[in-house]
């Protein structure tokens, strides 16, 4: 029996229609502010039909347009709830221009990597390049720098194959 189109949906009838895990749903309510589905006692979720526009359309910039999180929490920052709910239609155009000032990362793939996944300012990079509070750029030797863009490499080679085995289940 299918829902009415405005019926509020459960975790399970959301991530089902996402093909996304139930704990991806979960982690993006503590990444994405502007995610907030209705609980009830015992913390069940129920998303409303907007929250499952938003949800679709997170989805798509993430994993469609290759956006990073920061990429995604910048464009609802600058563009509004409604303009990434409007992606839930598979048809509408993405127009939020390419890469930003703040490293995020929007589609192709390079050495056969998925940037999608890498934070380029992240915490630990900014610490690595600057030396920790010191206010001086650290200067890393260079077998040390191509090591650690190995590791990194095949952590990123190993994220990928955990993702394709998750979605083919």
């Amino acid at each position: 029996m299918d829902k009415a189109p405005d019926a509020f949906r459960t975790i399970s009838e959301v991530a089902d229609d996402l093909d996304i895990p139930q704990h991806v749903l979960r982690f993006w309510e503590t990444r994405f502010a502007q995610i907030k589905p209705m609980k009830r006692s015992g913390g069940r979720r129920y998303y409303r039909p907007d929250d499952v526009d938003l949800l679709k359309g997170i989805r798509r910039l993430l994993y469609g347009e290759g956006y990073t999180i920061r990429g995604v929490q910048r464009i609802l920052k600058e563009h509004g709830i409604k303009s990434v709910q409007s992606l839930a239609d598979s048809t509408a155009a993405v127009s939020f221009g390419e890469e930003g000032d703040e490293g995020e990362y929007k589609g192709g793939e390079e050495e056969g990597i998925d940037f999608r996944f890498v934070e380029t300012e992240d915490e630990i990079l900014k610490t690595y390049r600057n030396g920790p509070n010191t206010g001086r750029v650290a200067e890393p030797d260079p077998i040390d720098r191509e090591r650690l863009e190995g590791v990194l490499r095949d952590l990123i080679a190993c994220r990928q194959m955990l993702d394709r085995v998750m979605k083919d289940g």
